[in-house]
């Protein structure tokens, strides 16, 4: 693809698709840089081992968001580390190309460098709470495939990314009680002639990223043959944005991810939409380091705190205009506890 093929490809559009390319870009070298500010010692970033009865066993795991730690104000190894760093910041793992979600608006001068979005603002009530300071945080833009080995290696303290709580990641990471609710939908052009997850995706080239539920329910429903045998899963891209690019240059039909993400890119180009309903339920947690539950019990106390007073404003700011009225996402979700 030339450079003169894409401008042309992108123009019309207001610089949204630009925008998405550049961010995309900049993900990239995001990963390349030092990690100058991480915690000294292993246990810096949640203590060392794996989690002493903190995670479900696959057979056990039959509601994942409903499994986490019951919320606690107190401090312990994990918090302690964070608060006695040189360098006083939160450090969380974020996305920066998902449109009102975590994102740089380069329409909006008042914004300037700075992230912002529901995701967010979620990071900032966490900051303020644990450091006294909301703005207290270091962002690291990483790629959805990359959210595990981030907390994992400790190059974050958490994630917070749209990321869905499921049975196979509580053996990877914990999760806080979740914070947002949505389900897989499909993202196609107006005129595709696709209606939604059904045979209408036939003959299709869907796109889906790296390490997400959405490619893992497409493998899965092609393995069971409940998707259309012809329809073409194509391999998957490290970032969800990738997908709504390649679906701009024609070279996929169709996108599969969650509906509160696909919403949210149908508002960037209004060549695309969304095509029928949200066909599984999913809840979205914030991911940190197994064995960390002095961590996962304070950010739950605070998302607790954070859904009567916080939650319902980030959402009517962000994601109300996108996602309409009597949308399944409308209210926080409630919590529970194992």
């Amino acid at each position: 693809m030339t450079a003169r093929r894409l401008r042309a490809s992108l123009k019309g559009w207001g610089g949204v698709g630009a925008m998405a390319l550049a961010c995309a870009t900049a993900l990239v070298l995001a990963l390349l840089l030092p990690n100058s500010a991480r915690g000294d010692g292993g246990t810096s970033l949640g203590g060392q081992g794996l989690a002493r009865g903190t995670q479900a066993r696959a057979a056990e795991c039959s509601d994942p968001q409903n499994l986490s730690l019951a919320p606690s104000g107190a401090d312990g190894t994990t918090i302690d580390a964070i608060k006695n760093r040189k360098d006083r910041r939160l450090i969380v793992g974020v996305d920066q190309n998902s449109y009102h979600w975590g994102y740089r608006d380069p329409n909006n001068p008042k914004a300037g460098s700075d992230l912002e979005g529901f995701d967010i603002d979620v990071v900032h009530a966490i900051a303020k709470d644990i450091l006294g300071d909301a703005n207290a945080v270091q962002f690291r833009a990483i790629p959805t495939s990359q959210r595990i080995p981030a907390i994992q290696s400790g190059k974050v303290d958490m994630v917070v990314r749209t990321m869905t709580i499921t049975c196979d990641r509580l053996q990877q990471v914990a999760f806080s009680a979740p914070y947002f609710k949505t389900g897989q939908q499909v993202l196609a052009p107006a005129k595709s002639g696709i209606t939604g997850y059904d045979k209408s995706l036939a003959g299709r080239r869907i796109c889906s990223a790296a390490g997400s539920t959405a490619y893992d329910r497409l493998t899965a429903d092609r393995k069971a043959g409940t998707l259309a045998p012809s329809a073409d899963i194509a391999p998957p891209v490290p970032n969800q944005l990738d997908c709504l690019v390649r679906l701009q240059l024609g070279e996929v039909d169709a996108v599969v991810t969650d509906g509160a993400l696909a919403a949210s890119q149908a508002a960037q180009d209004p060549t695309v939409e969304l095509k029928g309903r949200t066909f599984t339920t999913e809840y979205y947690g914030v991911a940190m380091k197994r064995g960390s539950d002095d961590l996962v019990r304070r950010v739950n106390r605070i998302l607790a705190d954070y859904r009567r007073n916080g939650w319902q404003q980030s959402y009517d700011k962000w994601l109300a205009p996108t996602l309409g009225a009597n949308s399944p996402s409308e209210n926080p979700p409630v919590a529970q506890y194992k």
